[in-house]
């Protein structure tokens, strides 16, 4: 569903609760879909199993000691190894309820020792716009093992320009101060059209230089072979991993998390992240 931002829609969370339905929009015929299900609601994860004890040396019966060394005897079967247990304070997701396993799902760069959480997004989807609010504050206090990463959807028409966009500022080195200010453009100030008409690559820069790009170098970039790499690398991903709305939270490629709102969304994420890290 295509949603439309009135036009001095301010990014306040009161305001963008509106906007809680996820853009979504059928991409590129090469790349194969899913529709985006429906999110159940959650329910309570079983409780986590206790550590079975160690077993203790001394309670061996003393008769087994005297036994001749040729004696045969069955081994006793080793414990089964208990599952993860959570953090203090933190509840493990479940699948099908927080969160959708992706079958043959990999991460978007390699973890190296990572947890890896991307967000599939677009500047022209007005849902997206009202989770940054969220997301801003919810990734400056993600633990130093966890690594937050930004994959635009190319799912054709005028959302296309601004993977070429974001890979461009990427690049230039400007994403992280011009992020916020591209959704102002488009969704509050209206200087950019998104959605509501095509944006010329000339356009997108010019709103670049905003934040110290050179617009003639910007347009340039746009069309380079390193963005045309990023922008397949982008399309690929969101086609593997049946991604066909946006926004999209996927931590290690391998987990599709789910959420009624954009609260729940970030608290099923932490939950995930929190089962990844105890190997769950």
């Amino acid at each position: 569903m295509k949603l439309r931002v009135p036009a001095r829609l301010a990014l306040a969370p009161a305001v963008l609760a509106l906007l809680l339905a996820a853009c979504s929009q059928a991409p590129s015929t090469d790349a194969a879909a899913t529709p985006a299900a429906t999110p159940d609601a959650p329910a309570a994860p079983a409780e986590a199993i206790a550590d079975e004890p160690a077993l203790d040396p001394s309670a061996v019966p003393a008769a087994a000691a005297d036994a001749p060394a040729d004696a045969t005897a069955e081994a006793p079967a080793a414990p089964a190894p208990a599952p993860a247990t959570p953090p203090s304070g933190v509840r493990f997701a479940t699948e099908g309820e927080q969160y959708d396993l992706i079958p043959g799902g990999q991460p978007f760069e390699p973890l190296n020792g990572k947890i890896e959480v991307v967000e599939v997004f677009n500047y022209v989807c007005p849902a997206c716009a009202s989770f940054q609010v969220l997301v801003n504050s919810w990734k400056a206090s993600l633990p130093a093992d966890v690594r937050f990463t930004y994959v635009p959807a190319p799912f054709g028409g005028n959302w296309d320009p601004y993977v070429r966009a974001y890979y461009t500022a990427e690049a230039m080195g400007i994403a992280g101060k011009s992020h916020d200010g591209i959704f102002k453009a488009i969704h509050i100030d209206r200087t950019l059209k998104g959605e509501r008409g095509s944006d010329t690559p000339q356009d997108i820069a010019q709103a670049y230089a905003a934040f110290g790009a050179d617009p003639a170098q910007f347009t340039s970039t746009m069309a380079s072979f390193t963005v045309n790499a990023k922008f397949g690398r982008a399309k690929q991903f969101i086609a593997d991993h049946r991604v066909n709305s946006t926004p999209t939270l996927i931590v290690n490629g391998r987990y599709k998390v789910k959420g009624r709102s954009w609260e729940e969304l970030l608290q099923n994420t932490d939950r995930v992240v929190a089962q990844v890290r105890a190997g769950g």
